[in-house]
């Protein structure tokens, strides 16, 4: 009998155990909360509101870190360990990103707020609750901002779980897929540092405006870059007096002798040069080089950088930060050391190479630095 209630008790216990386990799977993405993530499949629902394409990012804006609820202390799942970022610094990352939806709609997420699939949110498993972050799907091109408020996905390889609407206008409905995120700190949101029209790294810049027209008579500047060396400068009056030359006299003979040397003539009198005005000097097109490192030869954006498509390998707030990852690309990849520059914009230091002709050109480099260096660099493009 006592053995007939210890198979009881152990046998229950194994049922409690898989049911833990189950509660902390979840969906693919990881662990949720509430009375509708374990039942059934996940998926995009019945009843899709219309227009969903059009709903806008979400409004980054300063919020306090959360601490109640365990969202800022470290934390295990599935027997990994993780450490939650508290402080406000930048965090860019590479991966596979994931989204859910109409299993877990309306439950409560890791901060305590209901899950809206319909709304621009998303899971990471490390970034403060609340953040935001700027999503971007290599393949397409296509980017969105995002609000973090959920703990996840707790799978391999996968860095963030996107909601369904911020997968749909990322074009990731279709299953997973490799994207590119970047924190928007609060110290962006307060210099407004990531907003499309500031140029920086978050966005293309604003388009460069458009030179004055000159005339033939207007002093035109000409860059040293764009003209040939010469002997020796023009003259600035419009006429050049020439003087005569003044005759030579004849040399004596010598032993053996020598033909004597003809008389030189007579002097002529001054001449008057009239000196023409010349046209505006226009420069002439560089020869474009070849290859993934090969240069844009687009018009420079009105921040000073050269519009196209640039490779940012990091942001600091410390110039001393940007030069240094500076130093070590350019030890890492010799061939790349020309095209790196730092940009100081609205109190962030970015280091950026470029610019390169096309988004292909500049995706190759991502690969080289990579590889070379370990980091997670990103295209960006300014107009």
């Amino acid at each position: 009998m006592a053995d007939s209630a210890r198979t009881r008790a152990a046998s229950a216990m194994a049922a409690c155990a898989v049911a833990v386990a189950v509660l902390l799977a979840g969906c693919a993405s990881g662990p949720r909360s509430g009375g509708g993530a374990f039942g059934g499949r996940d998926g995009p629902g019945t009843s899709i509101p219309p227009d969903l394409d059009r709903v806008p990012d979400a409004e980054p804006r300063v919020e306090a870190i959360r601490n109640s609820g365990g969202t800022s202390k470290p934390y295990t799942v599935l027997g990994r360990a993780y450490q939650p970022i508290t402080d406000d610094r930048p965090f860019r990352e590479s991966g596979i990103a994931s989204w859910y939806g109409r299993k877990f709609h309306s439950a409560s997420t890791a901060s305590g707020e209901p899950y809206d699939m319909y709304a621009m949110t998303a899971a990471h498993k490390t970034l403060p609750l609340p953040s935001y972050v700027r999503v971007r799907n290599p393949a397409n091109g296509r980017e969105a901002i995002v609000r973090v408020n959920d703990r996840g996905p707790f799978v391999d390889g996968r860095i963030i779980d996107l909601s369904y609407t911020a997968a749909l206008k990322l074009d990731l409905l279709r299953g997973v897929a490799p994207v590119e995120i970047e924190r928007i700190t609060n110290e962006d949101i307060r210099t407004g540092a990531w907003r499309r029209d500031s140029g920086t790294a978050y966005a293309s810049a604003a388009p460069a405006a458009q030179p004055p027209r000159t005339t033939a008579a207007a002093a035109v500047p000409v860059p040293s870059a764009w003209v040939a060396p010469v002997a020796m400068d023009a003259p600035a009056a419009s006429t050049m007096p020439v003087a005569p030359q003044t005759a030579m006299a004849p040399m004596p003979a010598a032993e053996p002798p020598a033909r004597a040397m003809p008389p030189a003539p007579e002097a002529a009198p001054p001449r008057q040069i009239e000196v023409a005005e010349l046209p505006p000097m226009v420069p002439i097109a560089p020869t474009a080089p070849s290859g993934p490192m090969a240069r844009s030869t687009a018009a420079p954006s009105s921040n000073g950088a050269t519009a196209g498509f640039w490779v940012q390998l990091g942001a600091f707030r410390e110039r001393d930060g940007a030069q240094n990852l500076l130093s070590e690309a350019a030890r890492g990849l010799p061939t790349l050391a020309p095209q790196l520059r730092v940009f100081s914009e609205a109190g962030t230091h970015r280091l950026q190479a470029g610019p390169f002709p096309s988004r292909t050109a500049a995706g190759e480099a991502v690969t080289q630095l990579r590889e070379s260096l370990r980091i997670a660099p990103m295209v960006v493009e300014r107009r």
